[in-house]
């Protein structure tokens, strides 16, 4: 049985958010994470759980310090886990590629730069590059940090989950949400990176992490297989017929990323068309990609999935 650290605990709106870190199998190393818990569950009253995932340049703490969520969480009896984005610490940095992959100089004026690879960038995705062997985010979070939540017994319903997340986060919860139908009751996004197989972040991120090589950049070739299993919009364009999709996504309409092309939620639009359930794009005019804009819709974002997981 995993042993949970406490590292920290603090009380907050109708319960409490306390700081673990256990020894992690999937990434090789010890990884932290924030979970807030009501006080409300117990044992034989367990409550639902909502995961919510950061973006680039952020960890654990960011989304329950900045996000907003945990007021209407508690009032909606809402576990909320707050994983850390990527793999920390000297064992998994190593040094990245970046510039040719992307751009090449007939595309430089009019495509910015690739973000760096930092060890706060993990895309929520398995690395099958052997210099990224610790960057297994997706088992992670899909996987191995469920399974130290049962075991820890802290009075949640692991049958009742769902996902959320922001920019490079808010991929990562849609992607997962898509790839594991029925483990999630719903998934939402703020800004979320829906179409990475072919915009700047993702190839950078995919250049790297994944064995496929980049397709050309003058190519009009597919995005590797490796690639598309990893992009939202390719996704929910498989997703069966059947499927009863809840989705709902936010995007600021001064977003720098969304004019750079870097979220295109119209891709994801087009790719829900006649698809069962619902797939909701939002588009909130003049908010930007920061915290004030995600700390303005996250009540609604968690009444979303209460609804959901009470259902």
């Amino acid at each position: 049985m995993v042993q949970l650290e406490k590292i920290s605990s603090n009380r907050v709106s109708t319960g409490t958010l306390t700081k673990y870190s256990f020894p992690s199998t999937s990434l090789s190393l010890s990884t932290q994470f924030n979970i807030f818990i009501p006080s409300s569950a117990s044992a034989q009253s367990p409550v639902p759980v909502l995961w919510y995932l950061a973006g680039l340049t952020c960890n654990e703490d960011t989304g329950a310090q900045k996000g907003g969520f945990l007021n209407s969480a508690g009032e909606q009896g809402v576990a909320v886990v707050f994983p850390d984005t990527s793999p920390r610490g000297r064992a998994c940095r190593v040094r990245r590629t970046i510039g040719s992959l992307v751009r090449t100089p007939e595309t430089a004026a009019t495509i910015p730069p690739p973000p760096p690879l930092p060890s706060r960038a993990g895309f929520y995705i398995n690395a099958t590059n052997p210099k990224w062997a610790k960057y297994r985010m997706y088992d992670l979070i899909t996987k191995e940090l469920p399974a130290v939540l049962k075991e820890a017994n802290l009075g949640l319903d692991l049958s009742r989950m769902s996902i959320m997340g922001h920019s490079m986060g808010g991929h990562g919860a849609l992607m997962i949400y898509l790839k594991n139908p029925g483990l999630y009751k719903s998934a939402s996004a703020f800004a979320p990176a829906c179409n990475p197989s072919v915009t700047p972040w993702g190839i950078n991120a995919f250049s790297n992490y994944l064995s496929a090589p980049a397709p050309a950049p003058s190519s009009d070739k597919e995005p590797p297989a490796e690639w598309l299993a990893y992009d939202s919009s390719h996704l929910l364009k498989q997703a069966a017929p059947g499927e009863n999709l809840s989705v709902l996504v936010d995007v600021g309409t001064e977003d720098k990323f969304l004019k750079d092309g870097q979220l295109e939620p119209a891709k994801l639009e087009e790719a829900a068309k006649g698809k069962q359930g619902k797939v909701e794009v939002r588009l909130q005019k003049d908010f930007d990609h920061s915290y004030y804009f995600i700390s303005t819709f996250s009540p609604e974002h968690i009444a979303f999935h209460a609804k959901a997981l009470k259902a």
